[in-house]
């Protein structure tokens, strides 16, 4: 499978919300780089499936809505909005926030991400 559609996958996963299926998908050495709303969050490995353990506990559902996916070599640039279900009110559907991200692969696993994001 080629990068695109690997990282296609990912996003159309429960990655996002449950760490086994993100273990999966990231390199041991991973490391993302996130321009967040709090600002710079470098995240590990480690630290990467702790935010998906408490994104697992918050949320019943998470969705990606991708609108941009390039491919440059082994890089891949994905521009998507991030949807939840919360368990308080798993009925609605509620926009979390916009990210854009820069995706190097390495070993056919997401090595090196570059994001940033902003809340809706």
């Amino acid at each position: 499978m080629g990068p695109k559609k690997f990282v296609q996958q990912f996003y159309k996963s429960d990655a996002l919300i449950d760490p086994e299926v993100m273990s999966a998908y990231i390199h041991p050495d991973i490391e993302i780089e996130w321009q967040s709303s709090k600002g710079l969050i470098v995240l590990d490995r480690e630290k990467l499936l702790a935010l998906t353990t408490e994104l697992g506990r918050a949320y019943i559902r998470s969705k990606a809505r991708i609108s941009h996916l390039l491919q440059e070599g082994n890089s891949i640039t994905v521009r998507y909005s991030h949807y939840i279900k919360t368990i308080e009110n798993p009925r609605e559907e509620m926009l979390l926030a916009h990210f854009m991200v820069i995706w190097e692969l390495k070993d056919d696993k997401l090595y090196r991400g570059y994001q940033i994001s902003q809340l809706s």
